[in-house]
């Protein structure tokens, strides 16, 4: 079993940062790819951004250019470094992680204050 715990979350003006972690443990010797998805107010959830064990990363359109997504050396802790914050990155932010089965998160409030 894995577990993944997010951190980082909080309330930030528009125009502000945050960095997001996101830690594994337990079973996490096959861990490949591990992202971060988003779920706003009564919308779908959706990729933010994700990174394979060789640093091989994807973005969604609304957060490129903008935020950052990076591991440790361990490739058990992903971090989500976020720019240029607006009002429609609210929401609240889930880890994932997969080996043959998906890992998910509690998620962490992100709330962007206009």
């Amino acid at each position: 079993q894995v577990q993944l715990v997010e951190s980082g979350g909080g309330l930030v003006q528009a125009g502000g940062s945050l960095r997001l972690s996101c830690a594994a443990s337990g079973s996490i010797f096959s861990i490949n790819t591990m992202g971060w998805y988003r779920q706003a107010p009564g919308k779908q959830r959706e990729l933010v951004a994700d990174i394979t064990k060789g640093g091989n990363t994807n973005y969604a359109d609304s957060v490129k250019g903008r935020s950052t997504i990076s591991r440790d050396n361990a490739r058990n802790t992903i971090y989500l470094q976020m720019n240029s914050l607006k009002s429609e990155d609210t929401g609240v932010y889930y880890c994932r992680a997969r080996d043959t089965r998906l890992y998910w998160g509690q998620g962490t409030q992100v709330t962007v204050s206009s």
